[in-house]
């Protein structure tokens, strides 16, 4: 899988010692960047990959993927109390690969009565992830699917990304292919929509989640694959006979184009374009690679898609690798993170915003630059309130040295 990925265990005194050049300086934060918790204090939880989702009532939810009380990873809660103080609440500690999940590597999904659901990485009956529900009322785990329980793991296997649903409640993802989950009086029964092969143009390794149109249609990208192996943005269409893919757009296409799309969810916009990022490739070089891209997919009349590059990542201040993908607010802005650049005595990734503005040109701006004492090396997609407010997580960095989880008003 994804091989930048750094490996997440059990926070000791020793561990946190040994990640302590990243904790330099006094954390660079306007007032409107806060720390919500930062983990790696305690049984609490180690390493943020995922994004966080908000209740109605404004709670935080999200994963870790080691950490807790068996070092498998978490479920947590962080809840707003008096005087603007944050509390963690760890609803669950992943206690075995053996007979459960292991190492979450993204975020959870609400249902309309507060049931949790998520992925694994790892573990399960089979050894290759599941997908599990936390229970509204008691938060006791039901595991509702194992991964690779069919030959030749042709069901899929080891989800790196989460999930979405729909409104009749059947869940859509991606392990080794794209899945979707249907609740019945038997339990859950998964269905494989595509087995991503890499052959013929088709992409591979799709380690991004999907999103979902208005008639049904799933749409991600994978970080391989296409025609230049640099991966794809593809299109799954439910018709009479299964579902049928489409590769919207190959990367590579042309000299300056992006690379290796992020492990980040598209987002649409109300006309159906796409957009996204990629972690490497554009029009300016970082250590050999490319330093990224964010890219528009805008449908045409006869099915095409043109691409249009709404923004080159550069090495230094303004942040480079773009690991996750950008979210949009009512007016059209553009939001994420990335991974690598900001500060020059860290180099711990940034949070940044698009304007859309005249002429189809678009104004980047760096809304907060991590120093690792206030998070670093941000991962996962962020997520909207309805305020405008901003909330996300890091992989690494803060007070405990195994991530935070963040708000930040524009």
């Amino acid at each position: 899988m994804r091989q930048k990925k750094w490996p997440i265990v059990s926070p000791t005194a020793s561990a946190i010692a040994a990640i302590a050049f990243l904790l330099v300086g006094h954390a660079w934060a306007g007032g409107n960047y806060k720390v919500l918790h930062a983990f790696g204090t305690g049984k609490d939880g180690a390493g943020l990959w995922g994004s966080l989702a908000l209740d109605s009532q404004g709670n935080v939810y999200g994963t870790t993927s080691g950490g807790g009380a068996y070092g498998h990873g978490t479920v947590f809660k962080l809840t707003l109390g008096s005087k603007g103080k944050w509390t963690e609440t760890v609803l669950h500690s992943f206690p075995s690969f053996a007979d459960d999940g292991g190492g979450p590597t993204d975020g959870l999904i609400l249902d309309p009565a507060g049931n949790l659901y998520g992925t694994t990485e790892g573990g399960g009956d089979h050894h290759s992830g599941v997908v599990f529900e936390l229970a509204h009322d008691s938060r006791a785990e039901s595991i509702l699917y194992n991964f690779c329980a069919k030959p030749k793991c042709s069901d899929g296997g080891s989800p790196y990304a989460g999930l979405v649903m729909d409104k009749a409640g059947d869940m859509y993802g991606t392990g080794y292919a794209a899945f979707e989950l249907s609740p019945g009086d038997d339990g859950w029964k998964e269905t494989v929509l595509h087995d991503f092969t890499g052959q013929h143009g088709d992409g591979f390794q799709p380690l991004a989640g999907v999103i979902l149109d208005s008639v049904g249609n799933v749409y991600g990208t994978t970080e391989r694959g296409g025609t230049d192996d640099v991966g794809t943005v593809y299109r799954l269409r439910p018709t009479s006979s299964g579902w049928k893919e489409s590769v919207l757009h190959s990367f590579g296409a042309f000299h300056d184009d992006g690379q290796v799309p992020g492990v980040g969810a598209l987002v649409s916009d109300a006309s159906g374009n796409l957009y996204g990022t990629t972690s490497q490739g554009g029009r300016n070089t970082c250590v050999d690679v490319g330093c990224g891209t964010v890219f528009r997919l805008t449908p045409g009349a006869k099915g095409d898609w043109k691409e249009t590059i709404l923004y080159n990542f550069a090495d230094g201040a303004n942040g480079a690798e773009p690991d996750a993908g950008v979210v949009m607010d009512k007016a059209g802005n553009l939001y994420g993170t990335t991974t690598a650049g900001g500060t020059a005595s860290c180099g711990c990734g940034v949070v940044y915003k698009l304007a859309p503005g005249f002429n189809g040109k678009w104004t980047y701006t760096v809304l907060h630059r991590f120093t690792g004492a206030d998070g670093a090396g941000p991962n996962a997609n962020l997520i909207l309130d309805d305020k405008g407010n901003l909330y996300g997580t890091t992989t690494t960095g803060g007070a405990g040295g195994y991530g935070v989880a963040f708000e930040l008003t524009p």
